[in-house]
C-alpha cells in the first residue's frame, strides 16, 4: 500500500534539493504542523492526552492567538477543511455591521485599513466551537489549557514573529485616538515591540480565553464579552452591536475541487479566493511541465501566466456569494478555462478579466482518520489596531477586503461578508485523502497552493522540499517578484519573456506553509523555514 501511493505521487522522501536543513517528520499515530513551535506543541499535547486531530487543531489555533499575535487573534476569522471519510468545509468569516452604511465611506477611494470602519464580526471563536461540537473528542475546556498557560506565564517571542512585530511598530505605534490606546499599551508598551527571546505575556488574554472555555465561546457572541466589544465600539466610533454578534453563525459549506493530473485540490468556495488556485491549475493542466526543470524560466512562465488569468477573474467576480453574478461553476467551466488558456503565449501578458457565460496563521493536523486544514487571520498583521480594553481581544480589519467600486460583487454593504484572502487547502487522490496543506500570506495564498501542487504532482517533491522550493509571486500587470533562492538563469529567462522581475530580500512576502499528508500508512509532516514553524509526528 505504501509503495503504491508513493508511486502514484512520484514522491521521493529522501530527496532534498533545497538547503533548508529540514527533513520531513514521519509518524503513524498523529501529526501536527504550524508556524510557531509552542503552538505546534499545544497540538501534540492534545494528541498525547488522547485527543484527535480536531482537538489538536483547535488547541493550536487558540495558542496561536497568544504566541503569534502579529498574524491573528481572538478577533480573527477562520476557515477549515475537514476529512472524516468525506470532506467538509467551514466558513467562519464575519459580516460587516448591519448599521454601518455605505455613506460612511463617502469621499474615500478605499475602505481604510485601521480603526473601526474595517472591523467585521469575528468568526474564529465560533469555528473552534463548531469544529469541536462536530468532531472533537476531549472536553472543550481542555483545548484552551496550553494557550492560557502561555498567556499567563509568558512565552519567549520567536524570531520571525519578533521581526514581524518590529516591522508592524512603524505602522501601529503612530495610530492615534481612543480606539487604539489599549491596543498600543498591550502590544507596544513604551512604543516598542519585543525582541527575539523576550518574554511576553497577557493576563487579560488569559482571562478571556478562560471565559471562552467555560462558556463554550457563547460569551463572545451573546454574553459579557459581546457586550464589552459593542460598548467599546459605541464609545470610540464603531458600529458593531450586540445584535451583530448575537446574529452571527458560522456556515458549513460544500468544498469545491478540481482534478489536476490525477490529484484533486480542494478549496473553500467564495467568498474566499481559493477558486483562483483551482482555475489556474485547470488552465495549466494540459501543459507538460515535467518536460522542463522545476527551476526553469519555462516552468515559471507557464505557472505565472495561468495564475494571472485566474486572479484577475477572481478579483473582478468574487465576493459574498449572495451578491455574485457568477457562480463557482461559471468560473470553473472547462470551455471558459480553455478560452483563457489560449491567451498564454511565449511572452508575458498584461492580463484582463474575462466574462464567463451564465496577517494569517495556518495549521494542520492529521491522525490518520481525521484530517484538518485550518486557517485564521486578523488580516494585515495585527488587523485594525483595535483592542477591547482588559480583554486581549485584538480585532481584525477584514472589511478592508471590500471594494467601493459601484456594482462590484464585493462592494461594501452592511451585513455582508468581504472577499477573503485566507484559504485552507486539502488534497485527495482517487477519492482517498492525502491530507491538509496551506500557504498563508494575503494574495500569495492561491499562488502558493498552485506551486505546492505543481511541486508535488509535476516534480515529485516530498512535502518538505515542496515547501522549501524558492517561490514566485505575481504582483500586477507584468510585475513579478521572486525569492532570492531563484536561480539567476530563471530570472534572466523571465526577463527575456517580458516579465518585469524583481528579486525580493523578504522571505515573508512569499507565504509560510505547512503540510501533513498521509502516504499509505505513514504520516508525513513538514513546515518551512520562512516561519518559526514546527512539525511533529508520533
Amino acid at each position: 500500500m505504501v509503495c503504491r501511493w508513493l508511486y502514484i505521487i512520484g514522491m521521493n522522501l529522501d530527496h532534498y534539493p533545497y538547503p533548508s536543513r529540514r527533513h520531513v517528520v514521519l509518524g503513524k499515530r498523529g501529526a501536527v504542523a504550524t508556524s510557531q513551535n509552542l503552538a505546534a506543541m499545544a497540538g501534540m499535547e492534545m494528541l498525547l492526552a488522547g485527543g484527535n486531530a480536531a482537538d489538536a487543531a483547535i488547541a493550536m489555533a487558540i495558542a496561536l492567538t497568544v504566541v503569534e499575535p502579529t498574524s491573528n487573534g481572538i478577533g480573527s476569522d477562520a476557515f477549515a477543511l475537514i476529512w472524516d471519510g468525506r470532506l467538509h468545509g467551514l466558513n467562519a468569516s464575519g459580516e460587516s455591521a448591519r448599521n454601518q452604511p455605505l455613506s460612511v465611506f463617502a469621499g474615500m477611494s478605499a475602505v481604510p485599513a485601521r480603526g473601526w470602519l474595517p472591523v467585521t464580526v469575528s468568526g474564529a471563536p465560533s469555528a473552534w466551537r463548531a469544529v469541536h461540537d462536530t468532531f472533537g473528542k476531549l472536553p472543550f475546556e481542555r483545548l484552551f489549557t496550553p494557550a492560557i498557560r502561555y498567556a499567563e506565564e509568558g512565552f519567549p517571542v520567536s524570531s520571525e514573529t519578533a521581526k514581524g512585530w518590529n516591522r508592524a511598530a512603524e505602522v501601529f505605534v503612530a495610530l492615534e485616538g481612543p480606539a487604539h490606546r489599549a491596543f498600543k499599551e498591550v502590544f507596544f508598551p513604551g512604543g516598542k515591540a519585543p525582541k527575539t527571546g523576550e518574554i511576553f505575556g497577557s493576563p487579560a488574554h488569559a482571562a478571556t480565553l478562560r471565559e471562552l472555555a467555560e462558556t463554550g465561546c457563547e460569551s463572545f457572541y451573546t454574553g459579557r464579552l459581546a457586550g464589552l466589544i459593542a460598548d467599546f465600539a459605541a464609545d470610540t466610533g464603531g458600529y458593531l452591536t450586540r445584535e451583530d454578534y448575537a446574529a452571527y453563525r458560522p456556515e458549513w459549506v460544500e468544498p469545491i475541487g478540481v482534478e489536476y493530473k490525477g490529484t484533486t485540490l480542494w478549496e473553500i468556495p467564495p467568498n474566499t479566493q481559493g477558486i483562483a488556485a483551482l482555475m489556474a491549475l485547470k488552465i495549466l493542466e494540459p501543459f507538460d511541465l515535467a518536460r522542463y526543470p522545476r527551476d526553469s524560466a519555462e516552468s515559471f512562465h507557464l505557472q505565472l501566466e495561468a495564475m494571472k488569468l485566474a486572479l484577475v477573474d477572481v478579483q473582478k467576480h468574487v465576493g459574498d456569494p449572495r451578491h455574485m453574478q457568477l457562480s463557482s461553476a461559471h468560473l470553473l467551466n472547462p470551455e471558459y478555462l480553455a478560452s483563457r488558456r489560449k491567451l498564454i503565449s511565449e511572452t508575458a501578458s498584461n492580463p484582463q478579466f474575462g466574462m464567463p457565460k451564465g496577517g494569517t496563521v495556518y495549521l494542520c493536523a492529521n491522525d490518520g482518520e481525521l484530517m484538518i486544514s485550518f486557517i485564521q487571520s486578523n488580516y494585515m498583521g495585527f488587523g485594525a489596531g483595535v483592542l477591547v480594553p482588559s480583554t486581549g481581544i485584538s480585532l481584525q480589519n477584514r472589511g478592508a477586503g471590500f471594494t467601493l467600486e459601484p456594482g462590484h460583487p464585493n462592494q461594501y454593504a452592511p451585513g455582508k461578508r468581504p472577499f477573503h484572502t485566507i484559504i485552507p487547502g486539502f488534497l485527495t487522490q482517487g477519492g482517498k485523502p492525502l491530507g491538509p496543506f496551506g500557504v498563508m500570506g494575503g494574495h500569495m495564498q492561491p499562488q502558493g497552493h498552485l506551486q505546492m501542487v505543481v511541486n508535488l504532482v509535476d516534480y515529485g517533491l516530498n512535502p518538505q522540499a515542496a515547501l522549501d522550493a524558492p517561490r514566485w509571486q505575481w504582483v500586477k500587470g507584468k510585475q513579478v517578484e521572486v525569492e532570492q533562492g531563484v536561480p539567476e538563469h530563471v530570472v534572466q529567462g523571465l526577463l527575456a519573456r517580458g516579465h518585469q522581475v524583481s528579486v525580493s530580500p523578504h522571505a515573508g512576502y512569499f507565504g509560510r506553509g505547512q503540510m501533513a499528508l498521509k502516504i499509505g500508512e505513514t504520516l508525513v509532516a513538514a513546515t518551512e523555514p520562512r516561519a518559526d514553524g514546527l512539525a511533529l509526528a508520533w
